[in-house]
């Protein structure tokens, strides 16, 4: 089954859907950053580098299905929250101007918990009833990736249509899975990291684990207003875009309580205090190793996989996808076999 990726980023939903059986032929991505980590990574895939507002339908190849998650910042709870109204927040309708010109037999669309705000509800239901009016049966969840193979703290929403005519029925979602991946199981082998060059510039070849080295410099009054460490024995805090906001590595005590809004690192113990490195990062976003990722500046390692969706979390979504498509296929052709 072909799909079409909008939105594409590092290709962390891509991956996860390739795992689970589907082929990405085109993909969409306008920050030239990200261009030669998805390239190489996705040499199968033609990546079409326009801003998506510029793609006219005919050009994008039709698909089995569309994935990908339109700009998050508009609704982000830690951003301005301009949601709609902000160009970023409008490239939904971007994604509903593809559906409604292609009818696909599905599309699945990730975002941020914020969307869901009670200030973004009057634009988050309009959204719904486009992906709707398009044609879709639509099923929404907010979901933590920590449930699906990922050991992280992320809640994100997801979004999955089904064509009504084409597919027929709506999405389920998948049970939570059983167990719940921890920071040791992730990152434990990778306790020694290499801070990165002077201004946080990449020590590239000279790493001996690609993409093992972490942000330097001062922590804020807002990092250092809550604690920033999770143990071993815990998942990771969401990875986000910025490398100034990556997590405390665990080798690091619970950072201590001095007031409301104020911690600080555990006095004699600072020197264990570092984020974590930009492989570890993307560990905890279940990338795999042999994933690379290519930057100047150590920041944009992190804003790729801070934004990116984690493969295993895609893969375990994409899989059902995948087994519910292959069930209407395989009528389709049963249906083919018998009026010959």
């Amino acid at each position: 089954m072909k799909l079409v990726s909008l939105f594409t980023g590092a290709g962390g939903l891509d991956l996860g859907f390739e795992r689970a059986g589907f082929d990405i032929i085109w993909a969409n991505e306008f920050d030239k950053v990200i261009w030669e980590t998805f390239e190489k990574n996705f040499p199968k895939t033609k990546l079409d580098k326009r801003s998506i507002v510029d793609i006219p339908t005919p050009e994008i190849p039709f698909a089995d299905g569309v994935i990908g998650g339109p700009p998050c910042q508009s609704w982000s709870e830690a951003g301005a929250g301009r949601g709609i109204n902000d160009k970023r927040g409008q490239l939904f309708f971007e994604y509903i101007r593809f559906l409604k010109d292609k009818q696909p037999a599905f599309f699945l669309a990730e975002n941020v918990s914020g969307i869901l705000s009670a200030r973004h509800s009057e634009a988050f239901n309009e959204i719904i009833k486009q992906f709707e009016d398009a044609g879709y049966n639509v099923s929404r969840k907010l979901l933590n990736a920590n449930d699906y193979g990922v050991p992280e703290d992320r809640l994100r929403i997801i979004i999955v249509g089904y064509h009504k005519k084409k597919v027929g029925f709506s999405f389920e979602f998948p049970e939570p899975l059983p167990h719940k991946p921890t920071l040791r199981e992730a990152i434990f082998d990778l306790r020694l990291a290499k801070p990165a060059k002077p201004f946080n510039k990449t020590n590239g070849s000279d790493l001996k684990i690609p993409n093992h080295e972490y942000l330097t410099g001062g922590f804020s009054t807002m990092y250092m207003s809550r604690n920033r460490v999770r143990s071993w024995d815990e998942p990771s805090f969401t990875i986000q875009a910025g490398g100034r906001h990556a997590p405390i590595h665990p080798q690091a005590p619970k950072m201590k309580f001095v007031e409301q809004n104020k911690r600080i690192f555990v006095p004699g113990k600072e020197n264990l205090y570092r984020r974590l490195s930009v492989r570890e990062c993307a560990r905890i976003q279940t990338f795999p190793d042999d994933f690379i990722f290519y930057y100047k500046d150590v920041a944009d390692g992190y804003k790729m996989i801070g934004n990116a969706v984690p493969v295993e979390f895609a893969f375990n979504i994409a899989k059902k996808i995948y087994s519910d498509l292959s069930k209407i296929k395989s009528v389709s052709n049963s249906k083919k076999v018998v009026k010959k």
